[in-house]
């Protein structure tokens, strides 16, 4: 079934406001931009997309998703995310796991939309390829990421340690590179089948 225009509308208001809220006195804006950046770059692909190479409905509910958790990591930063204190205190745990769970979903959704455009524009087929190209890919993903977060802490020193988030973990990259690569595994062992139904009706 299509993703219906009124939905993709619906989404894309969603976003909007979702945006505007989070632009409202985030915690600090270089921060802002850092994190939410993704949106902004991808926003425009989707657009410019649309008609000619329309994604699955499932694939753009989980981009919406994805990009909420960036928007929402952008407002707060990711270590002060008011509902991971909730979780830390309610589950004794040691930090704000809020940034765990933005890289998991950074495996996660990557991995449905690296699955979609294989499938649709390669000769790859589903199987253990597909599975273990497309688990490569987001973990190359992540790895970029780290390195671009890395990258900017080195040129904005201390105003760029909260894009960082590590809350005094030495391990904080690594822990997010696994996070992500089972985010992937996680995606291709639980929607393969509710995503081969979402994309039955899209043309490419």
């Amino acid at each position: 079934m299509k993703s219906t225009k009124s939905e993709r509308k619906l989404l894309l208001l969603g976003l909007t406001v979702t945006l505007t809220w989070s632009a409202l006195d985030p915690h600090d804006w270089m921060t802002w931009w850092l994190e939410i950046a993704p949106v902004f770059l991808g926003l425009p692909l989707l657009f410019l997309t649309c008609k000619r190479f329309p994604l699955s409905p499932l694939l753009y509910r989980l981009l919406f998703f994805h990009a909420v958790i960036l928007i929402v990591g952008g407002k707060y930063n990711y270590a002060e995310v008011p509902i991971g204190f909730w979780f830390q205190d309610a589950l004794g745990l040691a930090r704000n796991h809020y940034d765990r769970l933005g890289h998991f979903v950074q495996g996660f959704v990557p991995a449905i939309l690296a699955r979609e455009v294989l499938l649709r524009t390669s000769p790859l087929t589903r199987g253990k390829w597909l599975f273990t190209l497309v688990v490569a890919l987001c973990l190359a993903f992540s790895a970029t990421y780290e390195i671009f977060e890395w990258w900017s802490a080195a040129l904005g020193g201390e105003s760029a340690e909260a894009f960082l988030g590590t809350q005094g973990d030495v391990w904080d990259a690594q822990w997010d590179m696994l996070l992500a690569f089972i985010g992937a595994i996680s995606a291709l062992l639980i929607l393969p089948r509710v995503h081969d139904r979402s994309l039955s009706g899209v043309v490419s």
